[in-house]
């Protein structure tokens, strides 16, 4: 055989396993990404699954005559606020706005919860103990789906952010993401009081 023969299939040889080595770590890391774009979508879905549920709760509230209104109010603007705020997971100051507007939503419908206690008509109505059982479930749902994101995205950073991935990561423009973070003052246990006399 001849030489220059010789070397052009070494030379083709290579090509095609250095090629065949470089589609396999870039499908890797879109694979990777478009699991956390997936995850990220079932945090959405849950989040989406709350703000139903109040909303269904808000009409059985508005319906109960004498009802506070101005609490009521606070939670109709706080869930307006929060589905109109638009994530891109890419960027950690949308995240960021998207997580305030949940818990700005979450904390006005806690203090929505906390006057209905004082409506012992509101409070027997089938609907209103439906939702305090859905809504309880619903939240764990809301945690084990940002718990699953944040897995997500550490499968993927890790993928980003390591040699010799992270030379393919960065020819092809991926970028490490952020993880869900707890809503700032939540790292401190809150402080209970019982004036138990």
């Amino acid at each position: 055989m001849n030489s220059k023969l010789l070397t052009i299939i070494i030379i083709g040889g290579l090509i095609l396993l250095l090629g065949g080595w470089s589609c396999n770590k870039y499908n890797g890391l879109v694979t990777t990404e478009v699991s956390v774009q997936k995850v990220w979508g079932n945090v959405e879905t849950n989040y989406q699954r709350r703000t139903d549920l109040y909303n269904s709760v808000i009409k059985v509230i508005e319906g109960s005559a004498n009802f506070e209104k101005t609490t009521l109010k606070e939670v109709i603007n706080a869930r307006a606020a929060a589905t109109q705020v638009k994530v891109d997971i890419n960027d950690p100051e949308s995240l960021a706005k998207y997580q305030a507007a949940q818990g700005q939503l979450q904390s006005a419908f806690g203090r929505l919860m906390a006057v209905a206690e004082a409506y012992p008509d509101l409070k027997t109505t089938k609907a209103f103990q439906d939702f305090q059982s859905q809504i309880e479930g619903t939240e764990n749902r809301i945690n084990v789906a940002r718990q699953d994101y944040n897995k997500a995205v550490e499968t993927y950073n890790l993928k980003v952010r390591t040699f010799p991935n992270n030379l393919f990561a960065q020819f092809f423009g991926f970028k490490a993401k952020e993880f869900y973070k707890a809503d700032p003052g939540t790292e401190k246990a809150p402080e209970v009081n019982f004036n138990i006399k």
